[in-house]
């Protein structure tokens, strides 16, 4: 059984419904009309939230109960989002499609899987499109309250200005707070946010 379904299946949502807090705080940035991607969305819970301010959301994902689970989330909001089962290796993410990318805790990637995907996401950004991405950094291994057990899946600022130095950086912070996303990230978190324009 693919090891997300697993972690998906059950009633309870397992990163909770509410948005993601750094996400809510770049509302500002957001424009009903705008077309967005949700990076491996899970259950739905930030490409729910997406679509309730206005935006086309596609939210891909590789579990299919995860995405399932989505679809209900978005019913029972009265929002449509479009969701797709997606190996995010393999998929097809086209070029100059969005105006947003949500990348929220998308640490799943090795290193050469990362770079494979952010170069993916540079392209379907159109130009003057953002990036919204949120990870733990390499202090989240003393905390454990979420996220990848590997060192290597996690991001620093350094590493974040180098992937993205053809980009313009809006926003990067790194910062500890508690945070509380249902099981799943729950309690003090060594937390990296970035917005980030590509040329337009």
């Amino acid at each position: 059984m693919n090891v997300w379904n697993e972690r998906y299946s059950g009633e309870e949502y397992h990163f909770g419904t509410e948005p993601n807090a750094f996400l809510i705080t770049q509302h500002a940035l957001l424009k009903p009309g705008m077309r967005c991607l949700a990076v491996a969305d899970g259950e739905g819970r930030n490409g729910v939230w997406l679509a309730q301010q206005g935006l086309q959301v596609l939210s891909v994902d590789s579990s299919s109960v995860a995405i399932e689970k989505a679809r209900a989330l978005a019913e029972k909001r009265g929002v449509k989002i479009e969701v797709e089962l997606a190996d995010l290796a393999l998929w097809d993410w086209g070029v100059d499609k969005f105006d947003v990318v949500a990348g929220i805790f998308i640490q799943f990637a090795p290193p050469a899987l990362r770079e494979q995907m952010f170069a993916h996401i540079k392209r379907c950004l159109k130009p003057g499109g953002l990036l919204m991405l949120q990870g733990y950094t390499p202090r989240q291994l003393e905390y454990r309250t979420g996220g990848p057990s590997m060192i290597e899946h996690l991001y620093t600022e350094a590493m974040l200005r180098s992937a993205f130095a053809d980009m313009e950086i809006l926003h990067l912070r790194e910062h500890d707070e508690v945070i509380h996303e249902g099981e799943g990230h729950s309690g003090m978190s060594a937390l990296i946010d970035m917005v980030a324009r590509k040329p337009g």
